[in-house]
């Protein structure tokens, strides 16, 4: 005896079926598929695998963290940093230092300190530029200085030639370059002496006579003079003997030492001459 149910009822108890057994209802033509505990597990798994552990993502970051901690990039960092401190200390003794300078070091530090070098290398890599910079203007703007106020000073060949240079060095903005020219041109001229180093084949005489020291062979004896302490006998000096040269004599020593160039007398090579100590100690007098 066949009872004939209403149709959703039938469409609720086979529902109702499905979840129970856990099987899907196959459409016509379509075997029925059952999901088992083995399908079950690999699913679980396949899904657990797709999902980054806690370990895992620790040791991303460890590798990363170790990429970054490369050897070679530290030491890079650390030299970089050197040399910005360096470059800093020199701005900073001049007292000439740039406002932000200071603080791109900090960040370089805190860079190398976190581990990422190639940043620290360029943070330390600009504070170093603007610490260099910082010192040549320093030095460019001492430099014009000293040019503007030696500027129209009576200067020999040479002076006029180092002053030349220097002037040249300013304008291509080659600040230490210039100031170390002009400082000592400067000095020359304040304290009137230069110096001279003795060439193979000189002589006092020949040198006097440079255009660049006295122009007169006669006013040897002022070299002589300067350098007792160096020439035991003013016939002779020896290359690379460095010698000082009063750039300013008064008129009375130039008088003097003319007047010992042309009465000296006769001379031995070797030998100080009598009138020779008589120049130095003063007793030699002007006719």
């Amino acid at each position: 005896m066949s009872v004939k149910l209403p149709f959703k009822l039938i469409a609720t108890t086979i529902l109702v079926a499905s979840v129970t057994t856990g099987c899907h209802l196959a459409t016509h033509g379509e075997q029925p598929m059952v999901k088992t505990a083995h399908s079950m597990d690999a699913h679980h798994a396949a899904a657990h695998k797709s999902t980054p552990t806690h370990k895992a993502k620790h040791d991303d970051k460890h590798a990363d963290k170790k990429a970054m901690h490369d050897p070679k990039q530290s030491m890079m960092s650390s030299r970089a940093i050197a040399a910005a401190k360096a470059a800093i200390k020199q701005a900073k003794d001049l007292d000439w230092i740039w406002r932000d300078t200071e603080k791109f070091l900090k960040k370089a530090e805190a860079a190398a300190k976190g581990g990422d070098d190639a940043k620290a290398i360029k943070l330390a890599s600009k504070a170093r530029k603007q610490a260099e910079d910082a010192v040549n203007q320093y030095y460019l703007e001492k430099a014009k200085m000293l040019s503007s106020g030696l500027n129209g000073v009576d200067m020999s060949t040479n002076q006029q030639g180092a002053y030349g240079q220097a002037n040249k060095d300013i304008a291509g903005a080659q600040g230490k370059s210039a100031y170390d020219v002009l400082s000592r041109l400067n000095a020359e001229l304040n304290n009137k002496t230069a110096q001279y180093t003795v060439n193979s084949g000189d002589s006092l005489w020949s040198i006097s006579g440079q255009s660049g020291i006295y122009g007169n062979p006669y006013q040897w004896p002022l070299i002589y003079k300067a350098n007792s302490d160096k020439i035991k006998d003013a016939d002779l000096i020896y290359p690379g003997q460095d010698l000082s040269v009063n750039m300013n004599p008064s008129s009375d020593d130039v008088n003097a030492a003319v007047e010992h160039a042309k009465t000296r007398g006769a001379w031995t090579l070797g030998d100080t001459e009598s009138s020779d100590d008589d120049y130095l100690s003063g007793t030699l007098h002007v006719k």
